[in-house]
């Protein structure tokens, strides 16, 4: 048995502060964090003579989700979006869609940006760029070295049969929406038949894009989203609405070797 006296004074608590430290090191790389940080939660109460809008986020969530905003086939792409961004999230929006569905789909998009800037809070620890992935075959950095070409970039790719869909994401404070292989798509024109077909025909891309422009307006980042090919309408949206989970699921996510800073070189974000 151990027959040194015990630590006293400033050597004591040193050494309780240390063992706290490792502890808390040991379960933030075992766990993810999870065990020293509080859960990233945000609610946000939007109201306007246009739209009333409640919105509860868990960035740390299991990809639950209750969404209900008037229009089935929004909902249906905000509770897959909360599902492969593995977040929990309850969104009610009451709009005005007997004018049209433009100000509750952009509402939706400024309340849930709120939400996620809030949930971050000064994003200490997290990941900041999206979904890092091989690229394509045969596609290569001109310049790199052979380990960097084969890495890495921050982007997430999903197919939807004949579609897909590429996004782009950073949480740097910057807001920016690049929108790339939908200009045939975002506001022409519908056809009667095209109306009645379905509801993703009746919801243009344009919608989409006011959507995603109010997120990046609102959760300050950068937002590059591309439709690399594709044709069907539903197919369309959905494979931009998953790469867009997939790129902020991995933004989000907390990095242990950098557990309390910030991901930036300017001390700020």
């Amino acid at each position: 048995m151990d027959n040194a006296p015990p630590l006293s004074g400033r050597r004591g608590a040193a050494s309780l502060l240390d063992q706290t430290r490792d502890c808390a090191l040991f379960f933030a790389g075992r766990f993810g964090l999870m065990a020293v940080m509080k859960l990233r939660q945000a609610k946000i109460v939007r109201n306007t003579k246009e739209t009333r809008i409640a919105v509860s986020i868990n960035l740390d969530g299991k990809g639950k989700s209750s969404v209900k905003t008037g229009i089935p086939f929004f909902d249906h792409m905000l509770a897959l979006f909360a599902k492969h961004a593995v977040v929990d999230l309850r969104l009610r929006c009451r709009g005005d869609l007997e004018v049209d569905a433009h100000h509750t789909i952009e509402d939706c998009g400024i309340a849930l940006g709120q939400a996620f800037a809030s949930a971050l809070g000064d994003k200490r620890g997290i990941r900041r760029y999206g979904w890092f992935a091989p690229r394509p075959p045969g596609k290569k950095m001109v310049g790199a070295p052979p380990a960097v070409a084969c890495a890495a970039r921050a982007e997430a790719y999903v197919p939807m049969d004949e579609c897909l869909a590429r996004c782009v994401i950073d949480f740097g404070g910057r807001p920016h929406l690049v929108w790339r292989g939908l200009d045939a798509f975002s506001q022409r024109r519908l056809a009667k038949s095209e109306k009645n077909q379905d509801m993703s025909s009746a919801f243009r891309f344009g919608l989409a894009r006011e959507f995603f422009q109010s997120f990046a307006n609102e959760a300050r980042c950068n937002l590059h989203l591309e439709l690399l090919y594709g044709d069907e309408p539903h197919h369309i949206v959905e494979a931009l609405f998953k790469a867009f989970a997939r790129a902020v699921d991995a933004a989000c996510r907390h990095d242990p070797r950098i557990a309390g800073q910030l991901p930036s070189t300017k001390g700020k974000l």
